[in-house]
């Protein structure tokens, strides 16, 4: 193998490495934007996201999100175009009892 295959081999690997966490990021921030959506979408704060009050519901939240399969009901449902409630999303609990939560702060 020449120096020069070996060069082009590190290189792909790189670059495919810096694709791989490139996509991530997007899928990360993809997810916020949804989880956001969605905190405006049931009436609450979307500033909940950052709440220093509860930063381990919100972890949580992030993680459940990250991991939802259901981003395309998801993003249908924050557009008007599904009918219904969130009960598809796997933090509709938690919106709720948060909602109650800053009523009662209120």
């Amino acid at each position: 193998m020449s120096f020069t295959q070996i060069i082009a081999a590190v290189a792909m690997i790189v670059v495919a490495i810096v694709l791989v966490v490139a996509y991530r990021a997007y899928l990360a921030a993809n997810s916020e934007r949804r989880m956001r959506s969605m905190l405006v979408s049931v009436g609450l704060d979307p500033e909940l996201a950052d709440s220093a009050e509860i930063p381990t519901i919100m972890k949580e939240v992030r993680d459940r999100c990250r991991q939802c399969t259901s981003e395309d009901l998801c993003e249908h449902w924050l557009e008007g175009e599904v009918p219904g409630d969130n009960a598809f999303c796997p933090n509709h609990r938690v919106f709720r009892i948060l909602g109650k939560y800053t009523e009662d702060k209120r």
